[in-house]
């Protein structure tokens, strides 16, 4: 079901974020994050004088490569296009993701190596949805490992409590749990 019907409005900025997960053929899972962000208008920019309506004002990259174990045995970030010409500087920074485990921690982790002037604040957002999708990926490679596995037998503990329909004392877990006491 789409959102409400709005009140009469004008775009004026896009924001695009694409992420994809790949198994390696060596095993490891690669997750890229692309985003891009543009304008509807053309408008003046102090480093690259002006920016036309459409051109991207950031188109930032960032891949991360994570053994099975969701550690991070490489990370890479690529920044096209940024309104200021030093900050494709702070790419290299984000090999300091090596060695952090994505997992509980993992943001925190991150952020005490990127934070603040060590790193980029629109490469830092994706990191959330990085680390998701490489939980969606690798789960993926899990099911496909382990087909006799059933997903209507509970909730898999790596996502209780972790939002409302994953719930301890929710409706969702208690309906497993009768189903299980039935059995």
């Amino acid at each position: 079901m789409p959102l409400s019907k709005s009140s009469p409005r004008k775009l004026l900025h896009l924001r695009d974020i694409t992420l994809r997960g790949y198994e390696r053929e060596d095993g490891m899972i690669d997750v890229e994050a692309h985003m891009t962000d543009s304008k509807t208008h053309s408008q003046s920019m102090r480093d690259r004088g002006g920016l036309s309506a459409g051109e991207p004002m950031h188109d930032m990259w960032l891949r991360v490569t994570v053994d099975r174990e969701m550690t991070i045995v490489a990370a890479e970030a690529a920044m096209d296009a940024t309104p200021y010409s030093v900050c494709p500087g702070v790419a290299p920074n984000y090999e300091r993701l090596v060695g952090l485990n994505i997992g509980k921690g993992f943001l925190k982790g991150a952020m005490q190596r990127l934070g603040g002037v060590e790193g980029c604040t629109h490469l830092r957002e994706l990191l959330q949805q990085v680390g998701t999708v490489a939980f969606q990926t690798t789960f993926s490679l899990r099911d496909q490992a382990n087909k006799a596995r059933d997903p209507q037998k509970g909730i898999h503990p790596a996502f209780l409590n972790t939002c409302y329909t994953y719930n301890e004392n929710g409706p969702l877990a208690a309906r497993y749990k009768a189903e299980t006491a039935a059995e």
